[in-house]
């Protein structure tokens, strides 16, 4: 089927989607925006807007995508974080699928303005399938009807650097949006604890990302700050230890999924669907519990241990995350929103 996708913030995680459903047989055309640190130059399967219906240069771009996405005749369209007015006319009148990856926001950066509510959850309430990627999200959010798709990481399959063996294990992470639901008080008194514990093995803790970290760090924690692109710390995630995902309020997390697609071990709390994606034992560890959480950390110092996690890690990610098993899910949703239109081919 041709497939319109409309993703104005999760570019990465849009174009890891359009390529498992083109190797499922689909033709997919992807509309985004540059907001994403990821973001780059244009793909040929993307069209590029700026999501600003305030800014007045951004009209002429946006009739002229209007018109080609018009030709490249779509059959579904999916909509995912949608919040430009202009974008509702995009694949009008198809079978829509939206698509959804949180309950509720994290925090007050992520509240959306009144107005703003008003106007898009009555839309996207009105699609003929919600797609979810955790059970405990459809859940919460009770749209019917629904389907529930395996979480993607951000990064390719293609693009994972090789599995790392116990000589080049090293260090612990805690990435991405450095905010106070990533429960940072915790992590970093845990790591005191671990740190001045006789499990230390000269390891460091490493903040990769922006956001609200307190400037008098511990001893052994490295903040790499500002907003980082994949490409350049893959090295670093995939070599560590462990992942720290052990956040305050959560949904479900691509930086779990992430760990795992590395072959590292996520240590999560229980909040969310963060144990509902945790490997088969991996850690799960209250969120106001540090000495727990060192506890954790002081298992996974060990390198040989920490490679054993990470090869169950692993395992986990592909027997649930892979774009294969992704691919078969989309396309099976994909079938069923046609389905539910009278007239309309399910076929690809």
């Amino acid at each position: 089927m041709r497939i319109l996708w409309l993703s104005p913030w999760l570019r990465p995680l849009a174009r890891v989607h359009a390529d498992a459903l083109r190797s499922a047989g689909h033709e997919v055309r992807i509309v985004t925006s540059d907001q994403h640190p990821e973001s780059g130059p244009a793909r040929d399967d993307e069209w590029v807007l700026d999501p600003r219906p305030k800014q007045p240069s951004t009209y002429r771009p946006f009739l002229r995508v209007r018109s080609e996405v018009a030709a490249f005749g779509a059959e579904v369209v999916v909509t995912e974080l949608v919040r430009d007015p202009r974008w509702l006319t995009l694949g009008r009148g198809l079978p829509r699928i939206d698509v959804v990856h949180d309950d509720r926001p994290h925090d007050a950066a992520e509240q959306r303005p009144r107005w703003e509510r008003a106007v898009f959850d009555r839309w996207q309430s009105r699609s003929d399938l919600t797609i979810f990627f955790s059970r405990f999200v459809a859940d919460a959010v009770g749209r019917e009807p629904r389907a529930v798709v395996p979480l993607s990481s951000d990064v390719a399959d293609a693009a994972v650097p090789p599995f790392v063996e116990a000589d080049g294990r090293r260090d612990f992470v805690l990435s991405g949006r450095l905010n106070d639901y990533k429960n940072i008080p915790v992590a970093l008194a845990a790591w005191r604890l671990h740190r001045s514990g006789p499990h230390h093995r000269g390891d460091r803790l490493v903040l990769i990302g922006d956001g609200d970290v307190p400037h008098d760090l511990p001893e052994g924690v490295r903040w790499q700050r500002g907003p980082f692109r994949y490409a350049d710390e893959l090295t670093t995630l995939a070599r560590a230890k462990g992942s720290l995902v052990h956040y305050r309020r959560a949904t479900q997390s691509g930086v779990q999924v992430l760990a795992m697609q590395l072959g590292v071990m996520p240590v999560v709390s229980p909040e969310g669907a963060l144990p509902e994606l945790q490997p088969s034992g991996g850690p799960v560890v209250g969120v106001d519990d540090p000495r727990g959480l060192a506890d954790a950390l002081d298992a996974l110092a060990d390198p040989h241990e920490a490679v054993r996690a990470g090869r169950v890690a692993r395992r986990a990610y592909l027997d649930r995350h892979a774009e294969s098993r992704v691919a078969a899910a989309l396309s099976d949703a994909v079938a069923q929103a046609a389905a539910g239109r009278p007239g309309r081919s399910t076929g690809r």
